[in-house]
């Protein structure tokens, strides 16, 4: 079941240096020891200076604003700034500091630090519109946050644009300026950048040697669970034995392949009538099993047609080599597809007469007894024993004249895939079609479809329970035509697609200097435009590598180091505000009748919240994690065995919920993810701690903010409750049609207004072309995004009492109303740069809409909006399409 999450996976790019503690938590820690005479002294200086910069900075920037005023153009201006400061900040700390950072561990660290900073910052001349009634600036937060946390504000904004024309430029337009997209990167945001930022967190905990616990028990579970991590990371930063080993462990695994393709040396009973397909199960299920997807896809997930706790066997459409079926129709992304294929069928060495076989070393962990399960695999795998362990060396390319049959080949498989996207659902019809996709059938009649794979042998490789005699099926068409494409293709061309689906996946974990690495990468570099050889730090993607394979386990320690004090507390409130606003307004909308709001409201009861680290794996206890992981084994110096066990191990706990009960305490997703969902099939939103971070949100920073960045975020995620995905799922996540017709009609007519507005917007292609936002396909997303208002007047329903607390202080050099900085909020977290190359693809396989129109566009159904930036009648971000 396809869950609604924020956002698209982002990617990484160059990561900026980690924040630092703020002012408050200093001097929190400076004063809970003993002062001497010398040290309060310079704690008085050094306040009193920040202070006094603090205060000559907003008057300054105050007073420049109001000197250079330019014309008014649409909304209100305010005077550019141009400013310089210069702080020299001396300060000796002694900081001791203790986090519960578990129910059962504490986290004990002491610094003693002197630190002198000298430092200036110049920002670019930025006129910046004030309110028609100028606000007061009487009693504005004056301390070093604040005053850090105003300029960032303001270098990225874009004053020179209309608010009420072009807001997403207006709001970002500095931003954009002052972050180019790195060469080694399609695209750069303010997601990507927070990603950086919580991987060098992460980094630090992996590089270091410290063991966060002082518990006896929880220290010998910490010290297990952080050996595989700084393992796995510190064999991927290690290229010297990288280079050494080359590309022997894929060529091994492709030797596997091929051997079990053919059907040497295994006991896997075959139908000698399909002597062309005899091993095809076999290695079809090899490959599953280490995370390569091939032919077709599988997944343990609720069955939301009867009981959508009970987990079963869904069967979907499998993964392409390239990222969706309308590139198969684009000639120059063919002819490079192709070329690469042919580079790696070329890197592989021919072993028609050797042989290859699985280092046994990565099959131990997994043959062993189970203290709640039985062993796993039920049988060797591979199949017979051995390891030759001879170096492989890649065929040379043939000489001019002769056949190429690399080239042949790579031909072909490309024409397979072809057909294999031609036989698959649309991606709007798999996304937002829930009805279409159930076809819950006995299995006996789904195996018929597609003879050619041997089920009860695949199911051998991964359960051993009985199997499964009842599957769901998204899309039995799929299977029909998989069984004739197979029957026409030969099996030399299967197995090179096989090959080739090994090779893509795998090769990324291969030494960067290696053929098959460089080959992979090429497709990469042409699909999102990065420039050619560019790669980025190291560091980066190995730490993204262990997020990936081991998220949960390196989440306990990302989660003690940044989600401390009332974080979940604070972040927990703005999310039950809005789920309180939207209920409120139920009963306000004109399109949904009182039979529908009330099974609307019902549903929204049922909603669980889930923030920032998941329960299972418990987050809090380290025995919960080492458990979770206990099957992975790493090893220092093999960094691509090390990623086939974590696969692996993925593998078996997903076939290990096969005929159980949902689990309510798992994740999709790892804490350090800065990213949501909606799990339709679970009727749950959920918020790692890496979204609860800024620009998104700060337990320190003013309401109006946090709600306009994460408050957007948990709106977005309760929308999808009900747009036109969640609607057709009622308050016990069971596919059902609980809106009336009336109301569902009425919604279909403003479903159709999205669609019809966003498939006007566009991106701009490689060669200038412009490029249409698939209306369709980002539907659900942009009623997603419509959730803005209720975030918006969730922060008003609680704006006097949180005046009163002092929690909607206004910020230095900022003339704008709270209601302004509300939307400024939204919009600086959807700042981002991207290639032309990476927004076609995105606009090609994304369900969200490029980020400029995640703001207009959103923004054009927003009234509150208009009223806040005093926009006239006709202007461009006029109301359109209100849900």
């Amino acid at each position: 079941m396809k869950s609604a999450p924020l956002l698209r996976d982002q990617g990484n790019g160059r990561p900026p240096a980690r924040r630092a503690d703020s002012l408050g938590q200093r001097i929190t820690s400076v004063v809970q020891e003993p002062l001497t005479p010398l040290t309060k002294i310079l704690l008085v200086v050094t306040l009193l200076l920040l202070l006094l910069s603090s205060v000559f900075i907003g008057l300054f920037a105050g007073a420049q604003h109001r000197l250079h005023l330019p014309p008014a153009k649409g909304g209100p201006q305010n005077p550019p700034v141009t400013y310089t400061q210069t702080q020299t900040q001396t300060q000796t700390q002694t900081q001791t500091q203790t986090q519960t950072a578990t129910q059962t561990d504490h986290h004990t660290t002491t610094d003693i630090q002197t630190t002198t900073d000298i430092y200036t910052t110049t920002a670019a001349p930025v006129p910046v519109p004030v309110p028609t009634n100028k606000p007061p600036v009487d009693g504005a937060c004056l301390s070093a946050d604040c005053v850090i946390l105003s300029a960032s504000i303001l270098s990225s904004l874009d004053t020179t644009q209309d608010p009420c024309e072009n807001f997403y430029d207006y709001a970002t337009g500095g931003w954009s300026k002052s972050h180019p997209i790195p060469s080694d990167k399609g695209r750069l945001g303010t997601f990507n950048v927070l990603a950086q930022e919580n991987q060098q967190v992460i980094r630090e905990i992996l590089e270091s040697d410290d063991i966060p616990s002082d518990d006896l028990v929880a220290r010998s579970y910490d010290e297990q669970i952080l050996q595989k991590v700084r393992g796995l990371y510190h064999s991927c930063m290690d290229e010297d034995t990288l280079d050494d080993i080359g590309s022997e462990p894929l060529y091994q695994f492709v030797g596997t392949l091929k051997k079990l393709f053919r059907g040497e040396s295994t006991e896997i009973s075959a139908d000698k009538k399909k002597d062309k397909y005899q091993g095809l199960t076999a290695a079809v299920a090899f490959l599953h099993s280490r995370g390569v997807d091939a032919l077709f896809d599988t997944g343990i997930e609720g069955d939301v047609g009867t009981d959508p706790d009970d987990m079963v066997l869904w069967f979907s459409q499998p993964e392409l080599g390239l990222p969706s079926k309308e590139y198969y129709h684009d000639k120059d992304i063919v002819k490079t597809y192709t070329d690469v294929v042919e580079e790696l069928l070329y890197a592989l060495p021919d072993d028609d007469d050797e042989e290859f076989f699985m280092p046994q070393r990565l099959l131990k962990e997994f043959v062993q007894q189970d203290s709640s399960e039985n062993v796993w695999p039920p049988w060797p795998w591979p199949p017979w024993d051995g390891d030759d362990g001879d170096d492989k060396t890649p065929k040379p390319k043939p000489g001019p004249g002769r056949p190429d049959p690399a080239d042949v080949q790579a031909k072909k498989v490309v024409a397979f895939e072809k057909k294999l996207a031609a036989a698959s659902l649309d991606m709007e019809d798999l996304y937002y079609k829930p009805f279409a996709r159930y076809n819950p059938m006995p299995l006996k009649n789904f195996t018929r479809s597609i003879p050619e794979i041997h089920f009860s042998e695949y199911f051998a490789a991964f359960t051993p329970r009985s199997y499964p005699e009842r599957v769901i099926v998204t899309y039995p068409e799929y299977y029909q035509s998989l069984h004739d494409i197979l029957e026409e293709t030969s099996a030399e061309v299967v197995e090179a697609y096989l090959i080739t689906r090994a090779a893509l996946t795998l090769a990324p974990y291969l030494g960067p200097k290696t053929e098959l690495w460089k080959a992979q990468r090429s497709l990469q570099e042409t699909l999102s435009g990065i420039k050619k050889g560019a790669v980025g730090e190291r560091w980066e993607t190995c730490v993204h590598v262990v997020e990936e394979e081991l998220g949960f386990a390196v989440g306990r320690y990302f989660v003690n180091e940044t989600f401390a004090g009332d974080s979940r507390t604070k972040g927990t409130k703005v999310i039950e505000d809005i789920v309180a606003t939207f209920k409120a307004s139920l009963k306000n909308l004109k399109w949904m009748d009182e039979e529908s709001a009330v099974a609307a409201t019902k549903k929204a009861d049922n909603i669980k919240v889930k923030v920032g680290f998941p329960l299972s794996p418990d987050t809090r206890q380290p025995r919960s994690i080492a458990n979770y992981y206990g099957r992975v084994e790493i090893k220092k110096d093999q960094y691509f065995e090390n990623i086939l066990s974590a696969n692996a191990n993925a593998g078996f706990l997903e076939w290990m919920k096969l005929g159980k009960r949902r689990n309510p305490e798992s994740w999709e997703m790892y804490p350090s993810m800065v990213n949501a969902y909606f799990s339709p099939d679970g009727n749950q939103i959920v918020f790692p701690a890496g979204i609860l971070q800024p620009p998104f949100f700060s337990q320190n920073w003013p309401s109006y903010l946090s709600y306009g960045g994460f408050g957007m975020v948990a709106a977005h995620e309760l929308t999808h409750a009900f747009d036109s995905l969640g609607r057709l799922y009622n308050q016990d996540a069971k596919l059902e049609q609980w809106w009336t017709n009336a109301t569902e009609e009425a919604f279909m007519e403003r479903q159709a207004c999205i669609v019809e507005q966003y498939s006007k917007y566009t991106v701009d292609g490689p060669n200038g072309e412009k490029v249409h936002v698939n209306g369709n396909l980002t539907s659900s997303e942009n009623i997603g995004d419509s959730g803005l208002i209720q975030a918006y007047r969730a922060w008003k329903a609680q704006y006097h009492a949180s005046l009163k607390d002092g929690n909607e202080f206004l910020l230095p050099g900022l003339n704008y109303t709270r209601e302004q900085m509300f939307f400024i909020g939204f919009a600086r977290v959807w700042a981002s740069n991207a290639r032309p190359e990476s927004a076609v693809q995105l606009i090609r396989v994304d369900p969200h809409s490029p980020t400029r129109w995640r703001v207009d566009g959103t923004l054009a159904n927003v009234p509150e909006f208009a009223e806040a930036f005093k926009c006239k009648k006709g202007a461009k971000d006029d109301v359109n399409c209100i849900v």
